[in-house]
């Protein structure tokens, strides 16, 4: 090619890319211009969809489902200490010992701390009700099986199949008060859902004994069955769809297999699991865990401690003591969550109008760090040196129901306040720790006991609730910078190298994001427009709206532009190149 030629050539060339530049750089400017003026609209439209979305239901159904779902929070508690007044008649039926019965709570609590992994990401998928509705009927069937178990394997399989239904009111149950509930409200709201899973564990001890002091212990499990029951009709009746958004509704039109996918995706155990890589997460289950290990703590060696401390030879006059921090949590509801939401209140006040989902966590810190560890103190010393007669152990319990309706609000509430978006996901990581504690606690407390006292023991108990109420408070200071910084992170790594995120919001592992890529590139090029038919709207959404809007350059739709631009590069430079030939021929 001769030289001018050649010149001529890398002018237009050096042209082309100027223009290119220059407009590359307008529509950036116009892209940010607009979306400046959507993100104006967008906020007031947000607003108004935040009120459509808590105005969906009047006050009066709003209390009718909370109702619902307190009866329905009463119900699996309760089982888990109803038997505990029927330990010895239980192990005669089956001829072994009280520790192997024991042994089959601990395994009740157990499984009611693994089933939130299922149902917690399942509720999100399909909605609440019906996880709720089918969790209410296999907890009604399981309880038949538990009230006929011919032998000691049938009682164990049927009262964990029994745990591991029932959990899904606790953990389901919350997030449908966050549905329906402002933040400004859910405290107080939580605290009426909670009381019914507070006053079960502590009323199921006196109903048991009342029971067994009189007719057979399978009859405990004939009342549970018709419990369960009632709560099933009353699931079916009155318990509307709550949710705000399923998943389920993104995947019109997807081939099955990628529906199975789907499915998978978001009820992987690892959705919930990899939420504890946030401080704030890991702070809410030690506050619930330490709590939860407390009362469980307190309530199942009653019988074993008391009875021989005050002469008492009747399950009917034992059960009267698990009254007292039954009648704690009933006096708590009334005071605990109000006083959450006006923390919540006076500190939206003193930031000028700001509302931070740690402060919530300040009205706890007082009832967890001093007065439960303080009441614990003086009922287990008192009951191991026989000092202070019955007032004292009934006092103390009744004070630790009161404080732990303080505690358990804010904590719950927070947990749907910090990540709105996947609270389901973080109600039932919260609600696994907390059981999985209640599990350890209830395991170990009677074999403590015999080796180091009740008194040793609830000097650990106090400890583990002033080492929680110290992580709350500093939750509580650096809660906020906690999210940021892991937020900010993800966003970072979202806007670079997109190879080396791991456990990035919303998008699980690296390798779903390589195959999302790879499913992108035949899907652009069957389009010709570049949109993905075969992902869902969360996987739209990641690659549109966080990569794309940033001026990333990904593979798979983007090649295809990026091509087409250099096709026409080098059309333009061999057309040009003929043009300045065709007068030197």
């Amino acid at each position: 090619m001769p030289p001018l030629v050649e010149e001529k050539s890398r002018k237009s060339q050096s042209e082309v890319k100027e223009t290119e530049s220059r407009v590359d750089i307008e529509s950036l400017r116009s892209r940010g211009s607009d979306e400046k003026s959507d993100d104006s609209d967008d906020s007031s439209a947000s607003n108004q969809s935040l009120d459509d979305r808590y105005n969906r239901f009047s006050p009066a159904r709003k209390l009718i489902i909370t109702i619902v779902l307190s009866y329905c929070g009463f119900l699996t508690p309760i089982s888990s200490t109803t038997v505990l007044s029927a330990v010895p008649e239980v192990a005669e039926t089956f001829h072994t010992d009280g520790t192997t019965i024991t042994t089959s709570n601990a395994l009740y609590m157990l499984f009611m701390g693994l089933s939130p992994l299922l149902w917690g990401p399942l509720s999100q998928v399909y909605g609440r009700r019906p996880i709720c509705l089918s969790t209410a009927i296999l907890f009604f069937a399981f309880s038949i099986g538990t009230a006929l178990s011919p032998n000691l394997v049938g009682f164990y399989m049927f009262r964990i199949l029994t745990a591991f239904q029932g959990t899904s009111f606790l953990n389901v149950g919350a997030s449908c008060i966050g549905d329906i509930y402002r933040p400004t409200e859910r405290a107080t709201a939580l605290a009426w859902f909670m009381s019914g899973m507070l006053i079960g564990p502590a009323l199921g001890p006196f109903i048991g004994g009342t029971i067994i002091t009189f007719r057979s212990w399978r009859v405990i499990f004939w009342l549970q069955t018709a419990l369960g029951g009632l709560g099933t009709v009353l699931v079916f009746f009155l318990l509307p769809e709550t949710i705000h958004h399923r998943r389920c509704d993104e995947w019109t039109g997807l081939a099955r297999k990628q529906k199975a996918r789907e499915v998978w995706r978001w009820t992987n155990p690892w959705r919930v699991l990899s939420l504890f890589k946030y401080p704030n997460v890991i702070a809410a289950g030690i506050a619930s865990a330490a709590l939860v290990w407390n009362m469980y703590s307190l309530l199942t060696p009653i019988r074993y401690v008391l009875n021989p401390r005050f002469d008492l030879d009747s399950p009917i006059l034992s059960g009267l003591f698990y009254l007292a921090p039954g009648c704690g949590y009933l006096t708590g509801t009334f005071f605990g969550g109000r006083w959450a939401d006006h923390t919540v209140k006076k500190w939206i006040k003193i930031r000028g109008g700001e509302r931070v989902a740690e402060d919530r966590l300040r009205s706890c810190i007082v009832f967890m760090g001093l007065v439960i560890p303080g009441a614990m103190l003086v009922y287990g010393w008192t009951v191991q040196m026989e000092k202070g007669g019955v007032a004292v152990p009934v006092i103390m319990m009744f004070v630790q129901g009161v404080a732990q309706l303080f505690c358990f609000p804010s904590v719950n509430t927070y947990c749907l306040d910090v990540m709105q978006e996947r609270s389901g996901e973080v109600v039932a990581g919260n609600y696994m720790v907390r059981f999985l504690f209640a599990a350890l606690g209830t395991g170990v407390v009677l074999p403590a006991v015999e080796s180091i006292g009740i008194g040793g023991f609830s000097s650990i108990s106090a400890g583990f609730l002033v080492f929680a109420a110290g992580v709350i408070a500093l939750t509580t200071r650096y809660g906020r910078a906690w999210r940021e910084r892991i937020d900010g992170r993800e966003r970072r790594a979202i806007h670079g190298d997109v190879e080396d995120v791991e456990n990035v919001e919303n998008v699980e592992n690296v390798e779903e994001k390589k195959e999302d890529k790879r499913e992108e590139t035949p899907s652009a090029s069957s389009n010709g427009d570049g949109a993905v038919g075969s992902k869902s709207k969360e996987g739209s959404e990641i690659g549109k709206g966080e990569f794309r809007e940033q001026g990333q350059e990904q593979q798979g739709p983007h090649q295809e532009p990026q091509q087409q631009k250099q096709q026409q590069q080098q059309q333009q430079q061999q057309h040009l190149g003929q043009q300045e030939q065709r007068p030197s021929q």
